[in-house]
């Protein structure tokens, strides 16, 4: 039988690691990349998001270039990854914004900021949430902090690590504060695994589940082959 209360999360992240090894922080890019990224993967897989990135930087020189290029250029450029009448004009509004309080477009200053201080800058970017700047301060700089994707809120919800009722939003803070900063990325990493190869949004593979035991929502379903 699962269990009938939260696990701590000291658990959930030893069980993991039995099933994922140690996840080890690497930087994927620098930190004005890693925001563009993650603008373009706003509601589209990676597969998409990545093709757009790539893409984007095929057909412009620099961020400069993009700041300076017509939305249709932009537009047509990440049209394939979806909802380009939305990102396009976050992008360069993003780079603008940028531009006129830094002179350039140079992120790293915010691995230097307190990390609430360095989350606020980033807020106040257009098109940029909590998730958002998450992720260009977890990724690019390695900072502690702690996006929730879908996957991270599906799971967390079921595990009761975080309210019923509490929102994606609201789940960072609340989340984060109770990771402890040395393993917000395996945390992060892991539960993102589990989301989406066992802990499945219809029909969750709790027979497989390294966590079954100390989850509270887990129930019987017919086995299923281990996937890590």
């Amino acid at each position: 039988m699962p269990a009938a209360t939260p696990p701590a999360v000291d658990e959930v992240l030893r069980r993991l690691r039995e099933v994922y090894g140690e996840l080890v922080w690497r930087p994927h890019h620098d930190a004005t990349s890693e925001l563009i990224l993650t603008i373009l993967s706003q509601h589209t897989n990676d597969r998409l998001s990545g093709r757009a990135f790539a893409e984007l930087l095929a057909r412009f020189p620099s961020w400069d270039a993009i700041r300076r290029a017509p939305l249709e250029e932009i537009r047509d450029t990440i049209r394939f990854a979806g909802l380009a009448e939305v990102k396009a004009p976050r992008i360069r509004q993003a780079l603008e914004c940028i531009y006129a309080e830094r002179g350039d477009y140079d992120l790293s200053f915010l691995a230097d900021l307190p990390l609430d201080e360095a989350r606020d800058w980033l807020l106040r970017l257009p098109g940029v949430g909590p998730k958002t700047a998450a992720c260009v301060l977890m990724f690019a700089l390695g900072r502690p902090a702690l996006p929730v994707d879908t996957h991270v809120y599906r799971v967390s919800k079921r595990l009761g690590l975080i309210p019923p009722r509490m929102s994606a939003d609201d789940a960072h803070g609340y989340l984060e504060a109770r990771v402890p900063p040395d393993d917000i990325y395996a945390f992060h990493i892991g539960l993102i695994r589990l989301g989406r190869y066992v802990c499945l949004a219809r029909a969750p593979r709790c027979a497989s589940c390294p966590l079954a035991e100390v989850c509270p929502s887990a129930f019987a379903t017919a086995p299923h082959p281990p996937t890590v």
